[in-house]
């Protein structure tokens, strides 16, 4: 047993989501949403976090962190648990965070997500972006969602990940996970390679550079699902966030392309609840409609609000009133939803 996983077993143990180690620290876990020292453990100096690091990644992988300063990987637990890994330096020197991963896949209906969520799978192509910040669990809702595909559809599904995360098998659907790094040299030559492979649909664990959002637009042209995520916190930041990647000579190009293409985009945070014992989702919905196009070509983020409001009914959420209904219904602290809220000002008025 390698020496690390004894820490792994205490994050278990706990209930927690992730494994902080740090040189000269003590290790901490977060345990819904909290970080706390683990009971009975000693400052990690730097020969131990080293020799902990080391002994569960193979020596290419060893040489690639030394020199390079970041590495990305999943660890599996034998058949217990699956994490993934992200070791760093920094100021104080060498450390390393590890999210644990589900063995199994929690369905949509478990997750607290709404029934409009299973209308992607439905989807023949398009672009839907699952968006929100690291830890808000992204990863677990498009696996709920890839899962949904895989049980009641029968397409071809490609991943492209760094690292794969949730592993899926094969039910109706035939699945290809690609590791960036291991599979393919980047996600834009993983994209380049699930389009020439009679794919369906297109799963990119992160679209953070030109080149793979211009090669998702195009698949998503082409008569492709393809479903991405990226770090914003509601849709009309997510629009703006992909078109300013781009040079002002190609960005009505790309607006034009998100116009055609998106079909929705579900943004999501996590929030204590208030009883401490678990963590809900907040998220806010939006779905393709006739007045979205012409909303993305303006760049008018306050009619997407509007466009987000009068479709309620249609499954469409703002992320501030999933936030109060949250609230109103006493699964989170006020001032935790508060926290959250993207109008602050607005958000106070309508929960008090």
């Amino acid at each position: 047993m390698a020496k690390i996983d004894a820490l792994f077993y205490k994050l278990i143990e706990v209930a927690g989501s992730d494994l902080h180690l740090a040189q000269g620290r003590r290790p901490k876990v977060r345990v819904h949403g909290h970080l706390q020292d683990i009971v009975g453990s000693d400052i990690v100096p730097e020969d131990s976090i080293l020799q902990m690091l080391e002994e569960i990644v193979s020596p290419e992988r060893w040489r690639k962190y030394l020199d390079a300063g970041d590495l990305d990987f999943a660890y599996n637990l034998g058949t217990r648990a699956r994490f993934r890994a992200n070791y760093f330096r920094q100021a104080h020197g060498y450390g390393a965070v590890f999210r644990i991963i589900p063995s199994e896949i929690v369905p949509l209906e478990k997750l607290n997500m709404p029934e409009v969520m299973k209308s992607f799978g439905e989807l023949r192509s398009g672009l839907v972006l699952i968006t929100g910040p690291t830890g808000s669990g992204k990863s677990t809702t498009l696996a709920a969602v890839i899962d949904h595909i895989n049980r009641t559809t029968r397409k071809k599904i490609v991943t492209i990940e760094e690292p794969v995360e949730f592993v899926h098998q094969n039910q109706k659907c035939l699945i290809a996970h690609r590791e960036v790094g291991l599979d393919t040299a980047s996600f834009a030559s993983g994209l380049r390679g699930a389009i020439k492979s009679d794919a369906n649909i297109i799963l990119v664990g992160e679209m953070r550079d030109p080149e793979t959002i211009l090669l998702a637009l195009t698949a998503a042209q082409m008569g492709i699902l393809v479903f991405g995520t990226l770090h914003t916190n509601s849709a009309a930041k997510t629009i703006d966030r992909i078109i300013d990647v781009f040079p002002a000579n190609k960005k009505n190009q790309i607006r034009t392309g998100l116009s055609n293409t998106l079909q929705g985009v579900v943004s999501q945070q996590l929030l204590r609840g208030s009883d401490g014992t678990r963590r809900w989702v907040a998220y806010e919905i939006l779905l393709k409609t006739p007045g979205l196009s012409p909303i993305i070509m303006e760049g008018d983020a306050s009619k997407l609000i509007s466009e987000i409001q009068l479709n309620r009914g249609k499954g469409m959420v703002l992320m501030d009133e999933c936030l109060s209904d949250l609230v109103w219904a006493k699964r989170v602290k006020p001032e935790d939803a508060y926290m959250k809220a993207l109008d602050k000002t607005a958000f106070l008025a309508k929960i008090e």
